[in-house]
């Protein structure tokens, strides 16, 4: 009869333990989860990968800033979820690889989209062609004033007296001394006569003292 009662008392205090032991689990469960909900959240993705896109982004200009042989370059950059575009003109194909490697090289970027347009021929043909025109024009003046000055002397009216001849783009300038406004109109114009002349301009020719 006690071992009975002694068995009753033992599964009682089994029972109390255990209920106080579920308590005990469902208070601590809720703890934690309180401090799970009071615990400050991590940035979304999208804000992470923002301000490593700008890390990036501030890196390869620094990087390509710092390269001498892309300073006759003009280069944008932008960074999206680590994949760098780089916008703008290059001053060579040579440039233009050289600064997709220098991206490439920095930390973080997985991937380069060279989008350089190369600075070729336009640029550069303009400055040919200027240089050229400039060149012909030179030629050109240079040959009117010769000619001109070639028929001067060659004719009997202005044989003897000293005109100077100056020409720019294709406008020939006359000046000096003549025997009167006749001559002044003949040489105008033997000089308006000569190939690739616009006008004559002959204001600073003078008659000679009688």
């Amino acid at each position: 009869m006690n071992t009975f009662i002694l068995g009753k008392a033992a599964i009682r205090n089994l029972l109390i333990v255990a209920a106080f032991g579920a308590s005990l689990g469902a208070g601590t469960a809720i703890a934690a989860s309180s401090d799970a909900a009071a615990a400050p959240q991590p940035h979304s993705d999208g804000v992470a990968a923002t301000i490593t896109d700008t890390a990036i982004t501030g890196s390869v200009k620094a990087r390509l800033m710092g390269n001498s042989h892309l300073k006759a370059s003009d280069i944008s950059v932008t960074t999206t979820n680590g994949v760098v575009t780089l916008s703008g003109t290059a001053s060579s194909s040579r440039a233009k690889s050289l600064a997709g490697a220098q991206a490439k090289a920095v930390e973080g970027v997985k991937s380069v989209d060279n989008g350089l347009s190369v600075a070729t021929s336009n640029k550069v043909q303009a400055k040919a062609d200027m240089t050229v025109a400039k060149t012909e024009r030179v030629v050109t003046d240079s040959w009117i004033t010769t000619k001109v000055k070639s028929e001067i002397l060659a004719n009997s009216v202005t044989k003897g007296f000293d005109v100077s001849v100056k020409t720019t783009h294709g406008v020939v300038a006359l000046s000096g001394t003549l025997a009167n406004q006749d001559a002044i109109d003949h040489v105008k114009d033997i000089a308006a006569k000569v190939t690739g002349v616009k006008s004559v301009d002959t204001s600073a020719i003078v008659v000679a003292s009688q």
